[in-house]
């Protein structure tokens, strides 16, 4: 099935100018969805790839990108079409039990995810001299007054507007003088290694641009703003623009990472480093702007993490949900909700508490637990029942399971090596 971008077609100006407010009205989900993917544990990735393995993980961007658009568009698609969330179709459709697992796991996973945020918030914060014991607890205090007492319209522009500084990362990697030749070639060349640290950079890297929470925040949040199908190819447009902002920002962070630290056999363990690196290397501006990257990313993501989690948890087993919902209707919603942001900030604020660790393993874990979330989309999406005409196509369907056979492969691949101790 395909669907035309109504915001392309010919048309009378006044026309175009009806389908472009229209479009306005109704953007949001995807931009928002995926410019989260760029959060604390998404930059420390790509800035340990840079720094560690130069230009050469640039060539993943590319199929990423493809594939990141037709994942988020099968889960936008279900939205519109069935009016339900990712996590209450699979509870009717495969049962509470297996439900309940997925659930779980993805639990864990995120709450690796929201510790990562918060830690991207100290190292932001410390990077200019503010201590993680004053920064991270304000932090925690302004997410949580956002979405408890924000409304549904309020906190989607907080978190548009949030997505445009991420422009600092583009400019960052430009103050970064790279070699321009070398990087594009770098770009359109793949290359491979079976090293273990090279595949679990790999799975890390295509862990953190196509995670699972993703497929179930985006999937709410087309149902929770009432879109349907007639409004969805506004949507579709809304999820390729989204699909294009996170990854070319993505690209940059590699880029400035790859030329200031990777270029000068510098070694970089934390995000942190990364900045403090581009400061003599690049250029003051270029520290300054990846450091301010890193705490906008990090508030966005700690807002939109949490909340994710807490509406495909209270769809899978039945609670209310939505922030345009009163404390009182939805309890379990707002308290899960409130839960991971304060057990997340309790985590990061211990001393010696092993934050690289959870911040790069937590994109791992996203890495490892895709491929189901996604065989569940595809089985969903496929199902003529539930979405008659708006099945996939063939050409998303190849893309789809070619994701999946990746991961899965890719993840085989990470264990054999770490098993047989193949390569460093």
């Amino acid at each position: 099935m395909t669907f035309a971008l109504p915001i392309f077609r010919r048309a009378s100006s006044a026309g175009a100018m009806r389908r472009l407010m229209l479009f306005f009205a109704i953007m949001g989900p995807g931009i928002i969805t995926q410019n989260v993917d760029n959060d604390a544990g998404g930059i420390t990735t790509y800035s340990l790839a840079g720094a560690g393995f130069g230009y050469s993980l640039l060539w993943t961007m590319i199929p990423i990108t493809i594939a990141l658009y037709v994942v988020q568009e099968m889960a936008a698609r279900l939205g519109a079409v069935t009016g339900h969330g990712l996590a209450d179709l699979i509870r009717e459709r495969y049962g509470v039990r297996t439900t309940i697992l997925a659930m779980l796991a993805l639990l864990l996973a995120d709450f690796g995810n929201t510790m990562a945020e918060f830690s991207g918030l100290a190292a932001g914060g410390e990077i200019f001299g503010i201590s993680k014991y004053i920064f991270v607890p304000i932090g925690a205090v302004a997410v949580w007054l956002l979405v408890v007492k924000g409304t549904f319209r309020v906190v989607e522009r907080v978190f548009l507007t949030a997505s445009l500084f991420y422009v600092s990362y583009i400019i960052s990697g430009a103050f970064a003088h790279p070699d321009w030749g070398e990087v594009l070639r770098a770009t359109v060349t793949p290359s491979f290694s079976f090293r273990t640290g090279y595949l679990l950079m790999l799975v890390g890297v295509v862990g953190t641009t196509i995670a699972p929470w993703m497929q179930f925040f985006l999937q709410s949040a087309v149902v929770e703003k009432r879109i349907t199908v007639k409004e969805y190819g506004y949507t579709r447009t809304d999820v390729l623009i989204g699909s294009i902002m996170t990854d070319v920002v993505a690209w940059f962070i590699i880029v400035a990472c790859g030329a200031a630290i990777f270029a000068h056999h510098l070694h970089v363990e934390t995000v942190k480093d990364a900045a403090l690196a581009l400061f003599p290397l690049a250029s003051r501006y270029a520290g300054a702007l990846f450091a301010f990257g890193l705490i906008n990313a990090s508030l966005f993501s700690a807002s939109v993490l949490p909340l994710a989690t807490s509406y495909y948890v209270c769809e899978a087993l039945g609670f209310q949900s939505g922030v345009d919902r009163p404390v009182r209707q939805a309890p379990v919603f707002y308290g899960l909700y409130i839960a991971l942001i304060a057990g997340a900030c309790v985590v990061v604020l211990l001393p010696g508490a092993p934050l690289l660790q959870i911040l790069f393993l937590s994109q791992v874990a996203n890495g490892v637990l895709l491929p189901f979330i996604l065989i569940f989309m595809l089985l969903l999406v496929n199902r003529k029942r539930l979405m008659g005409a708006y099945t996939n196509s063939r050409t998303s369907n190849v893309i789809a399971w070619a994701t999946v056979a990746v991961m899965i492969v890719l993840t085989l691949a990470l264990v054999v090596t770490q098993v047989f101790h193949v390569g460093g």
